[in-house]
C-alpha cells in the first residue's frame, strides 16, 4: 500500500483500478469528470475519446469516436450533461451523459487567427457559474483569452491578452468556478492561478505552485484541487519539491497539502504529467496524465504510459 499526504489529507494509492476491454487503450486521458452517480469520465486521445466506468473501474461504455481528435478538458453540469473542450478541434461541445451533441461552439477544424482574442485557437477548458448558469471558456495556447457565454451559448463578453501582469495570461490552460462565481484560472506558463469576478475584474492570484493544469474546486468544501505538470527543464525533472503533483488550497490561497513531490517518475506514489483532476462523492481524487505527450512519445521505441490514477481518502 502507497499512501499520499497526511492526516484529514491522507489518501491510498489505487493504480490500475479502470478495467478497459481487452485490446484498449488511453493513449492518455486528458480530462477526468464524474457524475452523480460517481461513474467517470475519461476524455482521451485514443480511439474511444470518452471511456466510462463505474466508481469501481468496471467499463460502461465509450463515445465520442469520429467526433473528438483531440481531447483536451471535461467540465461536469448541474444538470446532468457536461462540457467537452477539444482543443485540436478549436470547439467546445455540450453533450449528454451518454455522448448526444446538444450544441457546439467554434468551428470544426477552424481555429481564429492566432492570439486575435477571438474564439477559439487552442481552447482548453469549461466552468460553470453555479448561480446562474453562465459559462467560462478558456482559450488557451494559441489565444490569451477568457470568454464568458450565457447558458444557451449566447458569447457576453471577452478578457485577457498575452503577458505577465495581473490579466494576462501565458497558456490559460484551465478554469473553474467557486460556489460564489469567482473564477479561478490556471495560467499555466505564468506558474500561477489568477482569480477574478464575474466581470472579469482581477481580484488576486497564487503563485506558489509549478505550471498549473488541472483544476477543480469542490462546492461544498471550498477546497481547490491543483494538477500541477512540473519542472519544465529536463535535468529537474527529478527535483522534489518542483512537481509533478496534485496540490489541495482553501480558497484563500492556502496549502492544505501536496500529493506526490517527489520528481516524475512511474512507481506508485508519483506522477509524470497531471493533466486533468477531478473527485467523487466520497472525495477520492482522480488524476488524468498527459504520459504520451510529456514522456512516453519520445522514447525509443515510444510508449504508452501509465495515465489515469485514483487516490482513495483515508478515512
Amino acid at each position: 500500500m502507497v499512501l499520499l499526504g497526511t492526516d484529514q489529507y491522507s489518501y491510498e494509492v489505487l493504480e490500475n483500478w479502470a478495467t478497459l476491454p481487452d485490446g484498449w487503450g488511453f493513449k492518455e486521458v486528458a480530462a477526468v469528470g464524474t457524475d452523480s452517480n460517481d461513474n467517470v469520465y475519461c476524455f482521451n486521445r485514443g480511439e474511444h475519446p470518452m471511456i466510462v466506468f463505474d466508481k469501481n473501474g468496471n467499463f460502461l461504455r465509450s463515445w465520442g469516436e469520429g467526433v473528438f481528435p483531440r481531447a483536451h478538458g471535461v467540465t461536469m453540469c448541474p444538470d446532468n450533461t457536461m462540457f467537452c473542450t477539444d482543443d485540436g478541434d478549436h470547439t467546445v461541445r455540450k453533450c449528454t451523459l451518454d455522448g448526444e451533441v446538444l450544441f457546439t461552439l467554434g468551428t470544426s477544424g477552424k481555429p481564429a487567427p492566432f492570439m486575435s482574442g477571438n474564439p477559439f485557437n487552442r481552447c482548453t477548458h469549461v466552468a460553470v457559474d453555479p448561480n446562474t448558469a453562465e459559462f467560462y471558456v478558456s482559450d488557451g495556447y494559441c489565444n490569451a483569452r477568457v470568454h464568458k457565454y450565457s447558458p444557451d451559448g449566447k458569447l457576453l463578453f471577452s478578457w485577457g491578452e498575452p503577458g505577465t501582469e495581473p490579466g494576462q495570461f501565458n497558456i490559460a490552460h484551465n478554469i473553474c468556478t467557486d460556489k460564489d462565481g469567482w473564477v479561478y484560472v490556471a495560467d499555466r506558463e505564468n506558474h500561477r492561478i489568477q482569480i477574478f469576478d464575474s466581470s472579469g475584474k482581477f481580484e488576486t492570484q497564487w503563485i506558489n505552485m509549478a505550471r498549473p493544469c488541472g483544476l477543480y474546486i469542490d462546492q461544498e468544501t471550498s477546497l481547490v484541487y491543483v494538477g500541477e505538470l512540473g519542472a519544465a527543464i529536463g535535468p529537474n525533472i527529478e527535483a522534489t519539491g518542483l512537481g509533478p503533483r496534485v496540490s489541495i488550497y482553501n480558497t484563500n490561497g492556502q496549502v492544505q497539502a501536496r500529493l506526490g513531490n517527489q520528481g516524475e517518475g512511474e512507481e506508485t506514489g508519483k506522477f509524470i504529467a497531471p493533466h486533468g483532476v477531478c473527485i467523487d462523492s466520497r472525495s477520492d481524487i482522480y488524476v488524468g496524465e498527459v504520459s504520451w505527450t510529456h514522456t512516453g512519445s519520445r522514447r525509443n521505441p515510444p510508449e504508452e504510459l501509465r495515465s489515469l490514477q485514483k487516490l482513495v481518502k483515508r478515512s
